[in-house]
């Protein structure tokens, strides 16, 4: 049995530290990438409070496919460019969105999330997937976030 629950009222980075820590111990010897994304969407709610939807969105031929996630049922496919997810995977850069309804062309999946952040994980330059995450609280996303779901992004590269 595996229990990862973070210590209580930790530092952000050392929050993200221990989130890319227990993924790693997930996946390091576990060849199936949906296995993984799995174990590692469950992290991320264990881990990250005031979220409503944690996930994955692969990217499959010119689209992103719905990967394993926690939360309400979501959008199936979405077209590379398209809401932040798709704008995530085409250019390569993480999405850290304060109110998705200012987001130009933002896709509704949840009408309770109000922010987002997504993170593109890259392979040989080329977006394989992303990290999607959702808050029903504005601006629930900062920096510090984005750059520890980076760190696990870089770390999931060659396990997803």
């Amino acid at each position: 049995m595996f229990d990862f629950t973070p210590d209580g009222d930790l530092p952000q980075s050392e929050l993200y530290r221990q989130l890319v820590a227990a993924a790693d111990a997930l996946t390091a010897d576990e060849p199936d990438p949906v296995a993984n994304m799995a174990n590692v969407a469950a992290l991320l709610a264990e881990f990250l409070p005031q979220l409503n939807w944690a996930g994955f969105y692969r990217l499959v031929g010119s689209e992103l496919v719905l990967g394993p996630f926690i939360g309400r049922p979501a959008c199936i496919r979405i077209p590379l460019g398209q809401g932040v997810c798709g704008t995530a995977a085409s250019t390569g850069k993480t999405q850290l969105v304060e109110d998705v309804h200012a987001f130009p062309g933002h896709i509704a999946c949840d009408a309770a999330s109000r922010s987002e952040l997504v993170v593109p994980v890259m392979r040989g330059g080329q977006a394989v997937a992303v990290i999607d995450l959702d808050s029903p609280q504005l601006a629930r996303f900062d920096a510090g976030d984005a750059a520890g779901i980076e760190a696990l992004a870089r770390m999931l590269a060659d396990r997803i």
